[in-house]
């Protein structure tokens, strides 16, 4: 057997698990591997959760938060790190903190509900996000949902998705990608990428498929993988925006609710 003359490109996700695999953690190492990095984790809180929802959320203490996090940079090293599920202020903080001191990409996917609605980030640790988290990122990933629930702007149509961006920006991240998959209609899925004077439009087909569960986490880690190798924003960008847009073309059901995207599409 050849043995790998040098590791590949190392990623850090700091999230929450999801216990039925569709999304968090376990999203985002499915994702890492798939882009050929080596993918590793902080676990940020423990969720109960199945097709159907979230049962139950446990945190984890912030002082174990920051061990996972030292304990991997100080040794292993990260090309980049993407943020996901961070449920309090404490933890939005405390790993705020943590990614002033590293030296790497971060992409900030600033969960505030699941799939199903439920409720991931207290309402406490809005400000958190907002003033210490966001200016932290490379690449911010709110859908419109986040997006309303960060700054105030309601994004309706797709020439709302430009006051969305300019809203998120102003909270301090280099690049904002406003995810447009929540909008009405039935024409192409749409993200807008932009750093305030360049503008990126996303476009791919609009899949009839309602089991999507992960593709937020999905996605800001397939971004996280390109930053790793070496991409710029919009090479990373346009490549993840292609795979999950496969992964939600073969996302298949799961229990009695809404099943996840498939992460392994292109090797079947």
């Amino acid at each position: 057997m050849t043995v790998p003359a040098h590791a590949p490109p190392r990623v850090l996700t700091v999230a929450g698990s999801d216990s039925g695999g569709g999304a968090g953690l376990q999203a985002d190492l499915k994702t890492l591997l798939a882009f050929g990095v080596h993918g590793m984790s902080v676990v940020t809180a423990v969720t109960a959760q199945n097709s159907r929802g979230v049962r139950g959320i446990w945190e984890l203490p912030v002082d174990a938060v920051r061990a996972q996090y030292r304990a991997v940079v100080e040794d292993i090293g990260v090309q980049a790190v993407k943020t996901g599920m961070l449920s309090s202020a404490e933890i939005v903080a405390a790993v705020a903190d943590l990614l002033a001191g590293t030296a790497a990409p971060v992409v900030v996917d600033p969960v505030g509900l699941s799939k199903h609605g439920d409720p991931l980030l207290a309402a406490s640790a809005l400000d958190a996000v907002r003033t210490r988290l966001l200016p932290a990122a490379t690449v911010a990933t709110p859908n419109l949902d986040e997006v309303a629930q960060l700054t105030g702007v309601q994004v309706t149509d797709e020439a709302g998705m430009r006051r969305g961006a300019d809203a998120v920006l102003a909270l301090g991240p280099r690049w904002a990608l406003i995810k447009g998959g929540h909008l009405p209609g039935g024409g192409d899925a749409v993200d807008l990428l932009t750093d305030g004077g360049e503008e990126h439009w996303l476009r791919a087909p609009r899949h009839d498929n309602r089991h999507t569960h992960g593709t937020g986490c999905t996605l800001a880690s397939a971004i996280a993988a390109g930053l790793a190798r070496g991409q710029d924003v919009v090479a990373a960008t346009v490549a993840a925006k292609e795979y999950v847009t496969g992964a939600i073309a073969h996302g298949f059901p799961l229990g009695a609710g809404i099943g996840p995207v498939d992460h392994a599409w292109r090797l079947r």
